[in-house]
């Protein structure tokens, strides 16, 4: 099984939605609002991972996500989860 890190989401941060602010750092508990990420930033990011990762999240899978360590447990939540199956 993979996980997802902290130095993916940076990685696709920066590769998505552009380096608005300094992602160097300990940045997990700092707002998505205080790094310059607004909410379709995130939409955009999250579809980013879907898509490198294989995942498909719910459209409110992202709504309480208020940090980097937030989204980082949303993926790897799903990212654990039992494949459905068919």
């Amino acid at each position: 099984m993979s996980s997802f890190s902290i130095d993916d989401l940076k990685r696709i941060l920066r590769e998505g939605a552009g380096a608005t602010a300094e992602l160097d750092g300990d940045i997990l508990d700092a707002s998505f609002d205080d790094l310059g990420y607004d909410s379709l930033a995130l939409l955009e990011t999250g579809s980013r991972i879907g898509r490198e990762y294989g995942l498909e999240f719910e459209d409110t899978a992202f709504a309480d996500v208020e940090t980097p360590r937030d989204l980082v447990g949303v993926v790897n939540a799903q990212l654990s989860a039992p494949a459905p199956r068919g």
